[in-house]
């Protein structure tokens, strides 16, 4: 306990000692610590009151069996009962039985309980099932994970997907765990009747219900402003929603990056909600800034895709993803699935308003044909192939986006650079012609996101000045966009993806953009799952330093 109390910085240590033979030490602070048990009924399994009770006779030769690991996803192979350890806790196992100890605690030689917990994952869950990596498998695994994301929440008719529209991969189909039964799947989420045929008025039925949010969606509704905080992927998908969340509930949204809002000691007042965005909700940058305002009062809103990690235990309300385990490095279902989670957030917080009501309505139907959509955006994997084929030489890549889909030109970027290692931006199409218009010649490939929205006339000027820089163009445009097809006869690449509301076009257009990045990161011969230097949980900071 001394030497524990000495340790500065972020870390998680596990301690074995041949002078101990049968027992083992573990320390946590900052750095994810999870505990896996064998529940096996024939092993006595003793949580300790107290640290002497550790040297008792009685159990010092018995044995149990138990996995340490920094996320769950290692351990669902051997067991699904785990414990989560927080900050500065202090594992110690000895023979058959552990105590848990916090050096918090007024008495540090005083268990403090920790709930063990039941992992709702299978094993089939983190196997590639026929895919050749993690990466390929969780791109083709969106249309089930928003269907997981959005069951039992939203009360709406969804589309089955036919068995024709189902993507097959060099001549064989995705594994059943991700495909299998899809149809009959979204059949389990709660539908509601027309409006025509429903007993009185039907907006007395909230279509959006987010039960995390339940006793605290007034006090967000009353609130100053809303500040988004996150990092990397995560913080895309918070520029994605952004302008749903500031028209559909009326309030100012600031958003954060975590790093830059501890530099400058952002002001934060008590009327504020912070919203926290993390796949792994362990990311180290968006837990201080998480603690930071804690500490100014906000109320905290967490959005993450792990139970039990430390965001989820440390906000005051939030949304679980339900997106399925997420091995590769390179987000990519998380990062669609917390755009669906933060667009329900906007509606059950607007469900109030009435001149919203035909705004709402629509954006909930178009959840209904959401994981269709994303199953067809995914029929271009082919293309995306050639396509890739025809960049993998290249040495910079642009995409330009406005609106929405300037979160989609960023993402698509860090998708190729993180992966790929293409040197990649993704630029604002309104700041063109502040700097970016330098770089165009003929040799730069540009990926222009145009698809149908309220910025769709200012894109398709774009595209024209860049045309008229003899730039080598790669429009993402609607299927049914027949205007776009005047620019093939100029050179252009045309890319068609399926088209829905603009509040959820951003995750459309994503997909066939990472299917480029996977596929030139193939082509290139460089590790799709495990990108130089980089780590799936960004666990330290120089806050903790």
């Amino acid at each position: 306990m001394e030497v524990m109390k000495k340790l500065e910085g972020a870390s998680a240590i596990l301690v074995k000692s041949v002078h101990y033979p049968g027992e083992l030490v573990a320390f946590k602070r900052g750095s994810p610590l999870i505990v896996g048990i064998n529940d096996n009924s024939f092993n006595r399994r003793i949580s300790f009151n107290r640290m002497h009770e550790a040297t008792d006779s009685a159990w010092l030769g018995e044995t149990m069996e138990c996995w340490l690991a920094s996320d769950s996803s290692a351990l669902i192979e051997h067991t699904r009962r785990v414990i989560v350890l927080e900050d500065n806790d202090v594992l110690h196992l000895a023979g058959g039985g552990y105590g848990i100890y916090n050096m918090n605690m007024t008495d540090v030689h005083e268990a403090v309980p920790r709930e063990l917990l039941t992992l709702q994952s299978q094993v089939e869950h983190i196997m590639k099932n026929g895919y050749d990596h993690y990466m390929q498998k969780e791109i083709h695994e969106q249309p089930e994970s928003l269907l997981s994301t959005m069951r039992g929440r939203v009360r709406v008719e969804f589309a089955p997907v036919p068995s024709s529209d189902k993507v097959s991969l060099n001549g064989q189909s995705p594994s059943t765990s991700s495909l299998q039964n899809y149809a009959g799947a979204v059949d389990a989420a709660p539908s509601t009747p027309p409006a025509s045929t429903a007993d009185g008025d039907p907006y007395l039925i909230p279509r959006v219900m987010l039960g995390g949010l339940l006793e605290h969606g007034t006090h967000i509704k009353r609130c100053r402003r809303i500040v988004m905080v996150a990092c990397g992927t995560s913080f895309h998908a918070c520029l994605a929603t952004r302008q749903t969340l500031e028209e559909l509930i009326g309030i100012p949204v600031s958003l954060e990056l975590a790093s830059d809002f501890l530099d400058r000691r952002c002001p934060v007042f008590r009327d504020d909600t912070c919203i926290f965005l993390s796949q792994s909700g362990e990311t180290a940058d968006t837990l201080c800034a998480l603690e930071y305002a804690k500490g100014c009062g906000a109320l905290t809103v967490g959005v993450t895709n792990t139970v039990g990690s430390a965001i989820s235990r440390s906000t005051h309300c939030g949304v679980h993803l339900n997106a399925g385990y997420e091995i590769g490095v390179a987000s990519t279902k998380a990062y669609t699935c917390q755009i669906v989670a933060v667009t329900m957030m906007a509606l059950q917080l607007s469900e109030d308003s009435i001149a919203r009501r035909a705004r709402r309505d629509k954006t909930i139907d178009a959840l209904g044909t959401l994981p269709l959509q994303v199953r067809r955006a995914l029929q271009l994997d082919a293309q995306m192939r050639q396509l890739a084929e025809e960049l993998k030489d290249t040495n910079s890549l642009l995409f330009f986006g406005r609106g929405h889909n300037y979160a989609t030109a960023l993402e698509a970027a860090l998708k190729v650079k993180e992966v790929a290692l293409i040197h990649s931006e993704g630029i604002l199409a309104g700041e063109m012609k502040h700097g970016p218009l330098a770089l165009v010649d003929r040799y730069l490939p540009i990926v222009v996101i145009a698809t149908r929205d309220n910025v769709y006339t200012k894109m398709d000027g774009v595209i024209q000045q860049l045309l008229a820089r003899e730039a080598k163009l790669y429009i993402l445009c609607g299927e049914d966009d027949e205007s776009m097809s005047q620019y093939e006869s100029r050179g252009c690449v045309l890319l068609r993806v399926p088209e829905t509301v603009d509040f959820l076009q951003p995750i459309v257009n994503i997909v066939p953009l990472q299917l480029l990045s996977y596929h030139l990161t193939v082509l290139r011969g460089f590790n799709v799952d495990q990108p130089r230097n980089l780590a799936k949980s960004v666990t330290v900071s120089e806050e903790m330093h």
